[in-house]
């Protein structure tokens, strides 16, 4: 090995993981019972970071040369050549079917399923596309989206009409933060060639008119746990007031367009999150 233990965690991106798991634990108590089986739980959430960890190892192996051409990314591991291309295939090899087989033999093989979905729509289809189409992002918000199924499927084995809202929630919800980001490292992206909607259409009005939209259609959507009775009216009080608050920074980067605005929908965009898994598990029926 080349490398340090600290590159091989950079490579796996614990703190973008982090999320993942506790959209996991949200959708895994949304489903469960009053009394969580932890035997369960912990292989589902030792199955889903191992996963996710080594979908993000696969990406940075994907995209050594991007990674090297962008200021935020050329001192990460592989294209500073601190590890070789072999090493971090292995570790992210070994990290994914690892986490598979945890999840199969852990928890069930649906569970498992939904997680070698995530990894295959990550790495296969999300990935590949960053460098051909601004649609990319529509892609990459699929994954992104499946970590409270992989929850839900492991309490219930099943993904019905509830776990499909709160992958519609996180999903929606992607777009805009998605999207904040995207402008505000525009030209890093630029220079890396990642034809996203900020660089082909650098006036914003489309990444503003996108982040609009998304932002407006999460405003029912996460009014849908108390329609279909997994959540109370105080959630309902609560999401609708997040809401529309995101809806207004949304609508504050369409009108402006500038970084500070893309800033402030990006920071929004990290608090409305949390925020609304908190109310959802608050006030769980």
């Amino acid at each position: 090995m080349t490398g340090s233990s600290s590159d091989y965690v950079t490579l796996a991106k614990p703190r973008l993981n982090m999320l993942v798991v506790a959209t996991t634990l949200a959708g895994y108590y949304m489903a469960g019972p009053a009394r969580a089986n932890w035997v369960v739980l912990a292989h589902t959430l030792i199955g889903t970071t191992l996963v996710a960890s080594g979908a993000s190892a696969f990406n940075q192996l994907m995209e050594i040369e991007s990674d090297g051409l962008m200021r935020r990314t050329r001192a990460r591991p592989l294209p500073a050549g601190r590890l070789t291309a072999k090493e971090a295939r292995v570790f992210a090899l070994v990290l994914s079917l690892a986490g598979i087989a945890e999840l199969a033999l852990g928890v069930n093989l649906l569970t498992a399923g939904v997680a070698a979905a995530t990894l295959l729509t990550y790495t296969v289809f999300y990935t590949p596309l960053k460098k051909r189409t601004s649609f990319a992002t529509v892609v990459g918000a699929i994954p992104g989206a499946l970590p409270p199924m992989i929850g839900w499927a492991a309490v219930r084995n099943d993904l019905s009409i509830q776990a499909w809202i709160l992958f519609g929630i996180v999903f929606l919800w992607q777009m805009p933060h998605f999207l904040a980001i995207a402008w505000m490292y525009r030209e890093d992206y630029k220079a890396a060639g990642f034809p996203l909607l900020p660089v082909v259409e650098p006036d914003g009005a489309s990444t503003g008119r996108q982040a609009l939209i998304y932002a407006a259609a999460l405003v029912p959507l996460s009014l849908a746990p108390t329609v279909v009775e997994m959540t109370g009216i105080p959630y309902l009080v609560g999401a609708s007031i997040l809401s529309v608050l995101f809806l207004g920074l949304a609508i504050r980067f369409a009108s402006a367009r500038t970084t500070p605005s893309a800033r402030r929908l990006f920071f929004g965009s990290i608090a409305y999150l949390p925020l609304l898994w908190i109310l959802m598990v608050l006030n769980r029926t």
